[in-house]
């Protein structure tokens, strides 16, 4: 075939779009900037190339290309690759996006076989299959970092399973827990936060390319092939569905938004037990920062900045939704949009989880603060009710009986553990002289010896069974 490249019509001439023949007038400079994508879908050049390539060997698979044609177009790719990765590639505003700009280099490199490339394929399929070959890696990544997590979560709580500290209802002490159970609680939600990524993940996992444009190609592809080849479970079962669906990527940041949500709780009490009016834990030095004009500060920058970024996130969520909710069918330029919600997402949970894991890691306990919290508020104040229960009582008339006591504490400023065996039975005659065995801390969290429990035994069970969860093998 003859080489085009230095003809007056070429599409890849310098200053030329793909579609210039069609057009009298070229694009202004404000519109190239308007709708150009290239500063922010560049990052998706290497998974780019990977598509392209995979595309390249099922065209000369089912000989619409031939053997040459790939071998020139694998050469050029991987020159371009290795531009890319040494930044020495030049990305021009004027071809628009990251794929133009790909195919343009790939043409000045190879000529001809460059140009065949894009043939069965249209920029709709092919970015839809970027995105989902990208946000692939970034989902492992993130299992891999919530795992990183749930690990230091865990590895906090098996040496705190003993360590009481209040267990809060409205914010108002409830009944004694360990500190290892409640970090436990974190560990679950994470654990479901990665399981939704999981699934996630299956339906990212399926190729859009042979779409094309939106109908299809006339060209015999075989798209399971190119399936096979870059690691996709299956292809997408519907043309239109697959250049337009953009559903994939707002369940990924949906998914982010509940991670964020479970970090920002998580930081909200970082915060309350950092303040020294609580002094429950301190955090790594390398975590905080000081105050301008207080010399004395300590401000848990960390905890509040990732509290902060989980509006971020959220606002990426609904822009993803506000954006999908009134397109038709198929593509529509609207689409461009997704990108940099969508990768700000990802990076901002990435570093997010990266950070906690080390600062969860580092976290400095202070017991003797927790204890005595644990102190205040009657917080065995169900224990004694049950008690009651468990020698005859009715629930309802115990809870009155314990109520009273706890009144009267009230009055005397002392705990119910402060309180005699005779005191403690003016409140009801079954009370006997082993009360003082359920009024102790440390017999309230060992009462509760059940799976879920805050039984230091079994905090420790839930803690080994975490870490066994998320054991990374090393490789040899």
């Amino acid at each position: 075939m003859k080489n085009t490249q230095n003809t007056p019509h070429n599409q890849f001439d310098k200053k030329a779009e793909a579609w210039s023949a069609r057009f009298s007038e070229p694009v202004s400079e404000l519109v190239k900037r308007y709708t150009a994508s290239v500063d922010f879908d560049k990052r998706l050049a290497l998974v780019d190339i990977q598509g392209s390539l995979a595309h390249a060997k099922m065209l000369a698979a089912v000989k619409v290309i031939t053997a040459q044609d790939l071998a020139d177009i694998e050469r050029g790719m991987a020159q371009i690759q290795s531009e890319i990765q040494a930044e020495t590639f030049t990305w021009l505003l004027d071809l628009e996006d990251v794929h133009l700009n790909i195919e343009k280099r790939l043409v000045e490199l190879v000529g001809d076989a460059g140009k065949r490339l894009h043939t069965g394929r249209s920029r709709n399929d092919q970015v839809a299959t970027d995105i989902r070959l990208w946000l692939r890696n970034e989902i492992d990544q993130l299992g891999d970092l919530l795992k990183a997590l749930r690990r230091a979560l865990a590895t906090v709580a098996l040496q705190q399973a003993d360590t009481i500290l209040p267990g809060f209802t409205h914010m108002q002490v409830a009944q004694p827990v360990t500190f290892g159970h409640h970090l436990l609680a974190y560990a679950e939600m994470f654990g479901r936060d990665a399981s939704r990524l999981e699934d996630c993940r299956k339906r990212v996992n399926l190729l859009p390319l042979g779409a094309a444009a939106l109908a299809g190609t006339s060209f015999p592809i075989d798209r399971p092939m190119v399936a096979s080849l870059l690691g996709f479970d299956d292809v997408c079962q519907n043309s239109l569905d697959a250049v337009s669906d953009r559903d994939f990527a707002i369940e990924f940041c949906s998914a982010c938004a509940l991670i964020m949500t479970h970090i920002s709780r998580l930081s909200e009490e970082l915060i309350i037990w950092m303040s020294p009016r609580v002094g429950f834990i301190d955090l790594p030095d390398r975590f905080c920062t000081g105050s301008s004009i207080m010399p004395q500060k300590k401000n848990p920058d960390v905890p509040e900045l990732a509290r902060g970024k989980t509006g971020r996130v959220n606002g990426n969520l609904v822009g993803l939704l506000t954006l999908m909710k009134g397109q038709p069918l198929a593509y529509n330029k609207d689409n461009q949009e997704d990108k940099e919600g969508l990768f700000d997402t990802a990076d901002t949970v990435r570093d997010t989880l990266t950070i906690f894991a080390d600062m969860i890691a580092g976290i400095q306990v202070k017991p003797a603060a927790m204890r005595a919290a644990a102190l205040q508020g009657f917080a065995t104040a169900t224990d004694l009710a049950d008690y009651l229960v468990k020698r005859g009582v009715a629930f309802r008339d115990a809870h009155e009986a314990v109520a009273h006591a706890v009144r009267e504490c009230e009055k005397k400023s002392c705990d119910l553990a402060d309180l005699t065996v005779a005191e403690l039975r003016v409140f009801h005659a079954s009370i006997g002289d082993d009360v003082h065995q359920v009024l102790t801390l440390e017999g309230s969290v060992a009462a509760r010896d059940h799976i879920g429990g805050t039984a230091p035994a079994r905090v420790r069970q839930a803690a080994e069974k975490i870490l066994a969860q998320t054991h990374v093998i090393q490789p040899l």
